[in-house]
């Protein structure tokens, strides 16, 4: 039991019988969970034979079982009413309901609002202020859907219009329709974005991201902490030029490994990377779209030159994403015409650095559909992989980017064995380099009471660096 309900079961067991009569006769119909045997009207007994000599007899009735008290009704409700998505505040109801597959809805301080509050819609709070505020945001409403039938009644005309009785041709119409339908898309903005019923569904997770509202305001979301976050993880960790000569994301990328959400640049253990991860892109123009995703190791130690090198550990093509479908399972894709490398866990030898590994989101260009089978021929070997000549091959774009890291642990020789990959047993040392400088004679009080005369002194500098004893 929680603290939570340590806390509150007192009070419950204080409420009053009346306030319960109406649930009572509903809930007396459940049967709690008992040690004796089953009632008598529960028990089924077969027809009987006549052919037959046996007799079946029926149990004898036992006790009957007492209808649940004040206290059980009021816990069953305090039950009930944990495990709501839009009232729950404890911990393991929601991580119950996570693992049901329904999230509970919005923040915990809003949940506990809801609970506390008596269940008026949203829009008829009885206070005079948010409504006469309501009345200024549906006239301002109203004027914006005005000018939005307008302009879209300029595209109808212009659309109908032929290009020769343009000034300007074809290419000034294009651009006139251009225009216009960008500034359409804002109006329907501007629209909806004063709207506190709209802004209250986003808050809550349950925005239609079909809509350009949500999209902007997802947008508006993401530009804030998680995009300066990815930026500085890319120019902290050398991803911009080690990986890219220059790169800006313009995708929300997250990563999770076993229902673990993975921040930019964490550590993780090789073990947790054994199975395929999963990504989030939401992206914020409307539309399908295909994608490739790329999973690469920007940290191989190469002893022989003394340098680092790049190795694929996934690598999958024409995967499609949209707004309202962001979830992209790497091991669920398909394999014959998107899976081009299969995963490979993520592991580092003992005594190198860690290895920092990339999760690029490329755009296909205009939805071209790329060939697998050339994607194995190329990719098949895993090393040398290199995103810029994947870009310049296959006419790609890199949209999005999530980072994590590993390094040498516990578990790291087990995940090697279980790949088939070998070097678990090779450590890499540093090697020392040695200083080409002469050494540095002792000068000054050093030079000068550094003979046997002064020995009774040296006590005072045997901290010196660099200062020699006989």
């Amino acid at each position: 039991m929680s603290s939570c309900q340590r806390v509150t079961r007192p009070l419950i067991q204080s409420i009053q019988q009346q306030c319960l009569i109406s649930q009572t006769s509903t809930c007396l119909a459940r049967r709690s969970f008992s040690t004796t045997r089953a009632r008598h009207d529960e028990v089924v007994v077969p027809p009987i034979s006549t052919s037959t000599s046996t007799s079946i007899t029926s149990p004898p009735p036992g006790p009957p079982i007492p209808p649940p008290t004040t206290s059980e009704l009021a816990w069953m409700r305090m039950q009930e009413r944990l495990v709501d998505p839009n009232t729950t505040t404890a911990h393991w109801a929601e991580r119950k309901l996570m693992r049901a597959g329904t999230p509970p809805v919005g923040s915990r301080r809003r949940r506990a609002a809801v609970r506390s509050s008596p269940n008026v819609p949203f829009d008829q709070l009885p206070y005079q202020c948010f409504q006469e505020a309501r009345k200024i945001l549906q006239e301002d409403r109203e004027e914006k859907l005005a000018a939005l039938v307008k302009e879209l009644a300029k595209i109808k005309r212009l659309e109908e219009t032929p290009a020769d009785q343009i000034i300007g041709g074809q290419r000034k119409k294009d651009l006139r329709l251009a225009s216009l339908r960008k500034y359409v898309e804002e109006l329907k903005i501007l629209v909806d974005i004063n709207d506190p019923a709209v802004k209250r569904r986003f808050e809550d997770g349950l925005g239609d991201m079909d809509k350009p509202i949500y999209r902007h305001l997802a947008e508006k979301k993401w530009r804030g902490l998680p995009w300066r976050v990815i930026n500085q993880r890319i120019e902290q960790l050398h991803i911009v030029p080690d990986a890219l000569p220059k790169f800006e994301p313009a995708v929300d990328v997250q990563l999770y490994f076993r229902r673990k959400k993975v921040e930019p640049g964490e550590i993780l253990d090789s073990r947790v990377t054994e199975v395929s991860p999963r990504l989030k892109v939401q992206v914020f123009n409307a539309g399908e779209r295909l994608v490739s995703v790329a999973v690469v190791d920007l940290d191989v130690p190469n002893a022989e030159t003394d340098s680092f090198e790049r190795r694929c550990h996934y690598l999958a093509a024409n995967v499609p994403i949209s707004p309202n479908q962001p979830s992209l399972p790497l091991g669920k894709v398909n394999k014959e015409t998107q899976l081009a490398v299969p995963w490979l866990p993520a592991f580092s030898q003992m005594g190198a650095p860690y290895h920092r590994l990339v999760v690029f989101v490329l755009e296909q260009k205009d939805g071209a559909t790329l060939d697998v089978a050339k994607l194995r021929e190329l990719y098949s070997g895993r090393d040398g992989f290199s995103v810029k000549s994947f870009q310049d091959k296959f006419s790609a774009k890199t949209v999005g980017v999530n980072i994590f890291r590993t390094v040498w642990d516990e578990g790291t020789a087990g995940v090697m064995e279980r790949a088939g990959v070998p070097g678990a047993d090779i450590q890499f040392k540093h090697k020392r380099v040695y200083s080409l400088k002469e050494p540095r004679k002792a000068r000054g009080w050093e030079a000068k009471r550094s003979k046997p005369k002064y020995k009774s002194l040296w006590k005072y500098s045997k901290r010196i660096h660099g200062l020699k004893r006989r």
